[in-house]
């Protein structure tokens, strides 16, 4: 759940930038109910931010007039960068941001002339970013630590549960975090397996930070490592598949969902384990470009199948 006083922080940017809005509005945006809307009101009053309030229909909350905190200055190109930014933010629906997310905009919006204003208006009120459809985890509670972690070079102690097992302890030189199909992952050092792993940020139950201090790899890169990791899990078939079309092309098809996906030749050489042969070949059936199956034979053979099932559908 999101602190509070970034709440209370939130329901003042909304006030200075949109000057009345009704307690239900400001209730809905926050993502409260009304008697803790009442609260951060009261809170704001206490720190002695001038407020007024009108009953009735058209009533609701606002800044006494003349009151204004300096706000931060966006060049227009900034401005709209930053509110896309926001809408791509609010498409991961992490729920611990909703508050952080209508504060940052209420900022943008205020600092803006009228005419951009209306354009980032538009941007957020119209653009619809269609992200992954995985169920998100909505949880990014060690996500600001980690990341302060990597950026400090900083080794930390986790207590980390990983899937089928108890939990257990972890030294770990946090290289990078990548967000990947609803889940945040932290890629590093492993001490215990005196290797590199990622770890899902939803199975971590304890973050400690050490004394101790690494020097990250220069050409380290968290997100490859991750796909890497993701295509060699342990599971039962080698799969190998030549896929005759281009690399941003391939992922765009959710090809690195699949498993790693490396140019080769006049096309992308995909990577990967599976257990389930038959499902796999389904995948592939449903891609756009033509691709061949390297390995294993068995995957030749399904996929055979679902092509002859196919035209028997046809006839």
């Amino acid at each position: 759940m999101a602190n509070p006083t970034t709440r209370v922080l939130a329901l003042l940017e909304l006030l200075q930038s949109h000057g009345q809005l009704s307690g239900s509005e400001l209730a809905r945006r926050l993502g409260v109910d009304g008697r803790t809307l009442r609260r951060y009101i009261s809170t704001l009053e206490e720190l002695g931010i001038p407020l007024t309030s009108e009953r009735g229909r058209y009533g609701g909350y606002r800044l006494v007039a003349g009151f204004k905190l300096p706000p931060m200055m966006f060049t227009p190109d900034e401005a709209q960068a930053v509110s896309l930014g926001l809408l791509a933010a609010r498409s991961l629906e992490l729920a611990e941001t909703t508050p952080a997310l209508a504060s940052a905009q209420a900022k943008l919006e205020r600092v803006m002339p009228a005419q951009l204003k209306r354009r980032v208006r538009a941007l957020s009120e119209s653009v619809t970013l269609v992200m992954p459809r995985r169920p998100p985890t909505s949880d990014t509670t060690w996500l600001a630590e980690l990341a302060d972690a990597a950026q400090t070079r900083q080794r930390v102690r986790l207590t980390y549960c990983a899937e089928q097992a108890a939990p257990g302890q972890r030294e770990v030189d946090p290289y990078g975090l990548v967000y990947r199909w609803g889940f945040w992952y932290l890629s590093g050092w492993c001490h215990l397996r005196q290797a590199l792993r990622s770890f899902r940020l939803d199975r971590i139950q304890a973050v400690e930070p050490l004394q101790e201090h690494f020097v990250r790899p220069g050409d380290f890169d968290a997100a490859e490592h991750l796909a890497s990791s993701i295509a060699n899990l342990p599971r039962a078939h080698a799969v190998e598949v030549q896929l005759h079309t281009d690399l941003h092309s391939a992922s765009n098809e959710w090809g690195d969902v699949l498993g790693m996906l490396v140019p080769h030749g006049n096309g992308v050489r995909l990577s990967t384990r599976t257990d389930y042969i038959p499902w796999f070949a389904r995948q592939l059936i449903g891609l756009p470009f033509d691709f061949q199956v390297i390995q294993p034979e068995a995957l030749r053979l399904a996929v055979r199948e679902q092509a002859e099932r196919l035209l028997r559908l046809t006839q």
